[in-house]
């Protein structure tokens, strides 16, 4: 019997005799058919396959046999049982079909692929931008420079200031006097090459504008890198720092005029903020691109004087885990001054770069597990220490505090504690400048400046903080405030989860299984969340992530509802039915 399924499936059933049958004569043999005489079943019209079914067994057995000569026996065919074989009456669909578990997939690759230090700008970066820049990259000799006065010299080289040659062969476009800066690099001269290239290619303001770099060889000194950047001023954070005029000598540059206000706490914690929010912007683009500098102190970030902000400068020791150039797992470039307590950016375990590509993309699995950005994080806190507390701003000063929070088990709060009740006049205003505000200057300090790693906020989160919130000597530009605005809503969303994950963890009992104590509770219980009127841009942004939110949930719930039924509809095969 045949019958025709609704939706045009045709289920044929087919009742086994139990005998022994003859072999196959497909069996074991290449079926030679003659193309144009091939008639599919799925082509055939129901009302037909109705006919041949009911009709003679010789023909039914000769099509059981085909199935079983072309590999398309069900296994229940094969152990001689009854069966139902299903063959769709309707054509194939053509072009994509969108469905849950492809979406879900489809959404965790591109979020894996941009996540930080980003797997997909990375090979678009490495393997096209860097490639056509190698194209029209200018060539230069030493002979093409006039070096001028010596702006400096440390660890990895001097820097001059330089200008070029009137040689018509020139390809820059700087011919003033002076207007370039030329270092040559006595140490990783190719790997600060490596690196300011990256630096201009993916995040040009975050650090000093390069031009170009190159290798000279000589046959009394040998080789000899070159570096090149454009003139943007010598002025240091470290000089300005110095002053007894700081930070108002900050505020004179950035303006570009002597304010007449009274001078006070609340006009210096203006001037700090500007140059933190300064600072951290470029920090941010360093680590979103995969480079960690590993040596921010003040002497490592110049004013520029065109754009009236601070670039950091000095990458000789930077390090791009996005491909791994310039990091040993375990070796350190570090001013112990500055460096974090940890001294490592990765853990010593962690294996040596593997090649490019391999690198580029694990890179955001190892960044997650070792937060290296957070390194730079500690180091920038300690500048923002260093600019609240006028005594701290000597090397001395600064090194003798560092041993007194190391014995505090680098804990602010019990430096505070000890230091506070015999305090100088500096340290007493150092503390209520960071008190200003409900004390959000000192939240931000204790958060950056932390021993582990991982306890420490990033350059995203420290840039959302309320200590950010009121506007700065210059204004921001509207896509430095759709980051703002987009760190923020997305740092309420981080803190909204971690309320959630907390509760979830009250919930658990008693500290030994692994919960909170009744006092524990009863403070979790009692906590009030500041309440706080948001902004529309901030509503907006807020909506967005819930709405997000809500569609990742909607597609967890539809794939593990699909994987259920799959398995419902796998073991129901092998249950014996009632005929």
């Amino acid at each position: 019997m045949a019958t025709v399924a609704s939706g045009g499936t045709i289920p044929i059933k087919l009742h086994s005799t139990h005998r022994p049958k003859p072999p196959s004569p497909f069996l074991g043999r290449k079926l030679n058919l003659n193309p144009s005489s091939r008639t599919s079943i799925a082509t055939l019209n129901p009302k037909t396959l109705a006919v041949v079914a009911s009709s003679g067994g010789e023909f039914f057995d000769a099509v059981h046999n085909l199935f079983l000569g072309v590999g398309v026996g069900l296994p229940c065919t094969v152990m001689e049982c009854g069966d139902i074989i299903y063959r769709s009456t309707l054509p194939k669909p053509s072009g994509l079909t969108l469905t849950v578990p492809g979406a879900a997939l489809a959404l965790g690759t591109l979020s894996y692929l941009w996540a930080t230090p980003g797997v997909a700008p990375g090979f678009f970066d490495m393997f096209f931008l860097a490639f056509v820049e190698r194209l029209f990259r200018p060539t230069f000799k030493k002979d093409d420079f006039v070096l001028g006065k010596k702006l400096g010299e440390g660890a990895f080289g001097v820097v001059y200031r330089a200008s070029l040659t009137k040689k018509p062969s020139s390809k820059v476009p700087y011919q003033k006097e002076g207007d370039l800066v030329l270092k040559k690099a006595t140490e990783y001269g190719a790997v600060e090459i490596w690196m300011n290239e990256r630096v201009r290619r993916a995040c040009a303001n975050s650090c000093a504008d390069f031009v170009h770099g190159f290798l000279e060889n000589s046959s009394k000194k040998g080789a000899e890198y070159w570096l090149i950047w454009r003139y943007e001023g010598e002025a240091t954070l470290y000089d300005l720092m110095q002053s007894k005029e700081f930070p108002y000598n900050v505020e004179t540059m950035i303006v570009k005029e002597v304010q007449d206000l009274p001078r006070g706490l609340e006009r210096e914690n203006r001037i700090i903020q500007t140059i933190m929010r300064q600072l951290l912007f470029a920090l941010d683009g360093l680590h979103s691109t995969g480079i960690v500098h590993r040596d921010i102190k003040p002497q490592n970030i110049i004013f520029s004087e065109g754009s009236r902000t601070f670039k950091i400068i000095d990458l000789g020791a930077a390090a791009d885990l996005r491909v791994g150039i310039n990091y040993i797992p375990k070796e350190f470039l570090l001013d112990p001054r500055y460096a974090a307590p940890e001294q490592y950016i990765m853990s010593t375990q962690t294996p040596s770069a593997p090649s490019a590509p391999v690198a580029t993309a694990l890179s955001p699995v190892l960044w997650q597990m070792n937060l290296p950005d957070r390194f730079d994080i500690y180091s920038t806190g300690l500048i923002f220490l260093q600019m609240a507390f006028s005594g701290l701003r000597s090397d001395s000063a600064l090194i003798q505090f560092n041993r007194q929070l190391k014995r505090c088990d680098y804990d602010l709060n019990a430096w505070r504690k000890s230091v506070e009740p015999r305090a100088s006049s500096d340290l007493r205003k150092g503390f209520e400048l960071l008190d200003l505000d409900g004390g959000i200057g000192w939240e931000l300090l204790t958060s950056m400046v932390r021993y582990k790693a991982g306890q420490r906020i990033s350059a995203k989160g420290a840039l959302a903080n309320p200590y950010f919130d009121r506007e700065g000597l210059l204004v921001l530009s509207l896509m430095q405030n759709l980051r703002l605005q987009l760190f923020r809503a997305t740092q309420q969303d981080y803190g909204e989860a971690a309320e959630w994950v907390i509760q979830l963890m009250a919930k658990s009992g008693t500290e030994k299984e692994g919960g909170f104590t009744e006092a524990q509770l009863q403070e979790l219980r009692e906590r009030q969340r500041p309440t706080k009127k948001a902004s529309p841009q901030r509503n907006a942004l807020a909506s967005v992530l819930r709405l997000q939110r809500k569609i990742m949930k909607t597609l967890n719930e539809s794939v593990d509802e699909l994987n259920r039924r799959r398995k419902s509809l796998w073991w129901s095969r092998w249950i014996p039915r009632e005929e």
